[in-house]
């Protein structure tokens, strides 16, 4: 149930950066829900961009005002869709499995994943920066089950309330996060993950590291800033080799499966069907599931 009640634009203002980001990602959600035969349907999405669009419409940001516009790149809502879909996917079916587990999404944003998946028993937490949750509990409430918690993932302390409501089959989800951070701080907090989680799975997206340098690292600036009005300090900043880099970083760390959005083979895509036999092309950008034993 989303509140119906009157935002504190000065709440928005706070935003910035990548958590900006989140917001695009929400609209995503709500214009593809409202499309011709969607990809995903998120009625939490489309309520909550409307409740929004008066803030964002009167924010300085140049993002925040052109998604308050729904002017969304058409290729962009239908990747942000096949992605959420298919990360919906990986959630369920860690709890077909283990139907008493606990979901921890990582940088969550304005993500509503709970609110489409909840199967009545799993504990799903939300874990986003201070300013960001803020806004999400002014309009999303929690409850026995749903948590938000404003920190940094950096912070670790977040593990240890995870870990007061006792021990849970868990999968920890970063949808559209870890580009964008320090490369030794994610590194430093898979290990921590694994460590604090024995047995626990991860699902998150990467991005090739041969984007993060030279003429390649130039073109990825020039998309986030120019065609989606990111802010100058948006950037990539992590990126892997291969599915199989991680497992370098600790013996207990096992590669599951990999999946790129061409992968879906969905109408949507168009031509876009074609790269799915392009390692080049799948191997940009795409999505890494591992086990943390």
């Amino acid at each position: 149930m989303v509140k119906t009640i009157p935002l504190d634009t000065t709440l928005v203002e706070k935003l910035a950066g990548v958590s900006e980001t989140s917001l695009l990602t929400l609209y995503c959600r709500a214009v593809e829900s409202r499309s011709q035969n969607p990809i995903l349907r998120d009625e939490v999405a489309v309520r909550l961009a409307e409740q929004l669009a008066p803030a964002l419409a009167e924010s300085s940001s140049k993002m925040l005002q052109i998604i308050s516009r729904r002017k969304i790149n058409p290729k962009l809502v239908v990747h942000i869709a096949l992605r959420a879909q298919k990360y919906d996917e990986y959630v369920c079916n860690f709890i077909d499995r283990h139907p008493h587990g606990v979901i921890v999404n990582l940088g969550c944003g304005m993500d509503t994943r709970f609110q489409r998946i909840d199967n009545g028993s799993l504990l799903f937490f939300d874990l986003d920066l201070p300013e960001l949750i803020a806004i999400k509990r002014e309009l999303l409430p929690e409850g026995e089950r749903y948590h938000q918690i404003g920190c940094s993932v950096f912070d670790t302390g977040w593990m240890e309330q995870v870990k007061s409501y006792g021990e849970r089959p868990a999968l920890f989800v970063a949808e559209g996060l870890l580009m964008y951070l320090d490369a030794e701080k994610v590194k430093a907090l898979v290990l921590a993950l694994q460590a604090r989680f024995p047995g626990s799975e991860l699902v998150c997206e990467v991005v090739n590291s041969m984007w993060l340098k030279g003429i390649f690292k130039g073109i990825i600036d020039r998309k986030l800033q120019g065609r989606f009005g990111f802010k100058e300090d948006t950037q990539y900043r992590f990126g892997i080799a291969n599915s199989q880099e991680m497992e370098t970083w600790h013996p207990g760390i096992q590669f599951l499966e990999e999946w790129c959005y061409f992968d879906a083979g969905h109408p949507k895509l168009g031509a876009l069907r074609l790269f799915k036999n392009s390692e080049f092309m799948r191997k940009v950008q795409w999505t890494v599931h591992y086990r943390l034993n």
